[in-house]
């Protein structure tokens, strides 16, 4: 049975990635530090899956991670592990840059020396939109520049510039993927939607940084687990794909969608409040994708309307409210990147 690894496993995208990698008979080693955002009530439906493994393992740890590499010889490493909470880096960039940029760069000298021996195994970067940064107009390509805005980003481009460079030096069977923004099931409440349903569930107004205006792309992740899948199997190797939706979406129309579809399946008996907070440094007004490559090139397109993953990840959470138990209360409720 062909192995893969997923690094980053216990966080929410790479959990979802292992559930449908899992599904498709694959024998998947999760590594992950387990930080704040790690949840094991992500991996709770399949930790006893007899083609899953766990190993707790920090990619700042090159020696321990190229012993991982070189046991389970694995046909495909997905590169999740990252800090990815951009409030979080306004307020300590530091782990940030260890974690995005030298966690990466460990990461491609241990699958250098591993690929010499097995060099049919690829490596797949999964990176963000965020690193074109504001796009007021059109949508950003794959060969657009970089301009990222906060520290997040800029760790994230540095990362997939490594990724190139290592390609392009040393022969890498790497490929790069930049996403837009994710929701769904298992997504810690620091982000968006998650919190918004957290504060609804629990009586409490909904922030919302200044006006509303900023629009994102809007993907569910399942989608995202999907692309990623399609890259490995189909995807050229030094390549960049784009993972969008073509939904774009102001915050304030998110929060007002989530609140139209929570009268709906819990009945609320109160109104719900919006809160508009100061807004955080450096905030970018709209990211946009164009995704026509991997739509073009792999045959993939997105199958989820926002309306309909919405549904189901508001589902999810009214039904998994243990997830949020798992969390400390402070990384679900404290206000971050208030630093000027």
């Amino acid at each position: 049975m062909n192995k893969i690894i997923v690094t980053g496993g216990l966080g929410f995208i790479g959990s979802n990635l292992i559930k449908l990698l899992l599904k498709k008979r694959y024998r998947i080693i999760n590594l992950d530090k387990v930080s704040y955002s790690s949840n094991f009530y992500n991996t709770k439906n399949f930790v006893k899956n007899k083609n899953y493994k766990f190993i707790k393992c920090n990619l700042l740890n090159k020696k321990k991670l190229l012993k991982i590499l070189n046991i389970y010889k694995p046909i495909c490493i997905f590169n999740l592990a990252a800090e990815t909470h951009v409030d979080r880096s306004i307020d300590g960039p530091k782990d940030f840059i260890n974690s995005n940029i030298v966690g990466t760069f460990n990461m491609l000298e241990v699958f250098k020396i591993f690929s010499k021996k097995n060099k049919k195994t690829k490596l797949i970067h999964i990176s963000t939109d965020e690193v074109y940064g504001d796009v007021l107009k059109g949508r950003s390509k794959e060969n657009d520049p970089y301009k990222p805005s906060s520290p997040y980003a800029a760790s994230k481009a540095s990362s997939d510039l490594l990724v190139q460079s290592y390609i392009r030096t040393y022969g890498l069977r790497a490929i790069i993927t930049n996403c837009s923004n994710n929701y769904g099931p298992r997504q810690h409440p620091e982000k968006l939607i998650p919190k918004v349903i957290y504060n609804i569930l629990n009586n409490k107004k909904l922030p919302i940084y200044g006006k509303g205006k900023n629009s994102r792309e809007w993907i569910y992740v399942d989608d995202h687990c999907d692309a990623l899948l399609k890259v490995f199997i189909k995807g050229k190797i030094g390549e960049f794909y784009n993972i969008g939706s073509n939904i774009n979406l102001t915050n304030l129309n998110v929060i007002k969608e989530i609140i139209k579809l929570s009268n709906k399946f819990l009945k609320l008996k109160k109104e719900i409040k919006i809160s508009f907070i100061k807004d955080r440094p450096g905030h970018d007004l709209r990211y946009a994708l164009n995704s026509s490559k991997i739509y073009r090139n792999l045959k993939w397109k997105p199958k989820y309307s926002f309306k309909a993953g919405i549904q189901k990840t508001l589902k999810w959470y009214i039904n998994n409210q243990n997830y949020f138990s798992k969390l400390k209360k402070k990384d679900i409720v404290n206000r971050l990147g208030l630093k000027k």
